[in-house]
């Protein structure tokens, strides 16, 4: 059994389809539907950009190759729209052969096939309202047959963004709120993103200048999002070790011996050297204006 033209579709609309190469939340080169090396279909690099014919075709080796094979060994007997969301499941996952809510499903318990297939809604260790609304959309297409409708879109002319993947209001709010926190002026209207802004996010970020809200566009957000957490994280740390230093009476730096004060601002240098280079691409966005071959430079790793 192959994944119907319904259930590409709605692959597509969770994944998104993105025609030049993006860093994905934690820093893995994707292109396409999602694909990265670890498809086996395509090495992503930066620069890279793909036509859509190329993008269907390349997922749909992927397809073929490393998702639908297990999906129809798991679930022998599957209609058609079982099938396909199974292997929207398994594709976000990896995890079909051992998801609890496949012997529900062999066991026609649809209520616990519920349950269980929406527990699968962490990544990073944490809850997130995509995976949430992609798991509710995966199990109506499992029971009912219910593909979802397409991706709903604003008039060309709007000054809103227009967005290319499903997403849900309280996820527009949670965007808006991203991009503010980042510099970028996303306008009074609470139900959209100013195109203006969105264009001017990718400029700075080396993406598809078009302003559509696509999955590259979200997962750059993701990751200049982290990189700024995390860097207030460091330097709470720090600043929070440092007081607590200067309060200590007992404690005497001058009484530590050279070679460890020493070994201590070396390990700093790399800590700091590490977070720098984890988020080269946050890096880059800072400095392009002002070095604007350093920036390069980053972006190609």
């Amino acid at each position: 059994m192959r994944t119907s033209d319904k259930g590409i579709a709605f692959l597509e609309r969770h994944e998104g389809v993105v025609l030049k190469a993006y860093r994905d939340p934690v820093g893995i080169w994707t292109i396409g539907a999602g694909l990265t090396a670890a498809s086996g279909v395509v090495t992503p690099r930066s620069q890279m950009k793909i036509t859509k014919a190329e993008a269907g075709r390349l997922l749909g080796l992927a397809l073929g190759r490393n998702y639908e094979p297990a999906v129809a060994r798991t679930m022998p007997g599957a209609n058609q729209h079982e099938f396909d969301g199974a292997v929207s499941f398994h594709f976000n996952t990896g995890a079909i052969a051992k998801a609890s809510w496949v012997r529900a499903w062999a066991e026609r318990n649809w209520s616990e096939v519920e349950r269980r297939i929406k527990l699968w809604k962490k990544g990073g260790g944490r809850v997130l309202p995509g995976l949430v609304r992609r798991r509710q959309e995966e199990f109506k297409l499992i029971r009912l047959g219910d593909y979802g409708a397409g991706v709903a879109g604003q008039s060309p002319t709007s000054e809103r963004a227009r967005f290319v993947v499903s997403v849900t209001p309280a996820e527009i709010q949670a965007m808006r709120v991203g991009f503010a926190k980042l510099g970028y002026k996303v306008g009074e209207d609470p139900g959209g993103i100013r195109k203006a802004a969105v264009m001017q996010f990718q400029r700075d970020h080396d993406l598809t200048i078009d302003g559509l809200i696509g999955r590259a566009t979200l997962s750059t957000l993701q990751r200049m999002l982290d990189a700024r957490a995390k860097a207030g994280q460091d330097g709470a740390v720090g600043g929070t070790a440092a007081a607590g230093t200067a309060g200590a009476e007992a404690f005497n730096i001058a009484a530590l011996p050279d070679w460890l004060i020493w070994a201590g601002l070396g390990l700093a240098v790399v800590w700091v050297g590490y977070r720098a280079w984890q988020y080269r691409d946050a890096v880059a966005a800072k400095i392009q204006t002002a070095a604007p071959a350093t920036a390069r430079f980053l972006r190609k790793f």
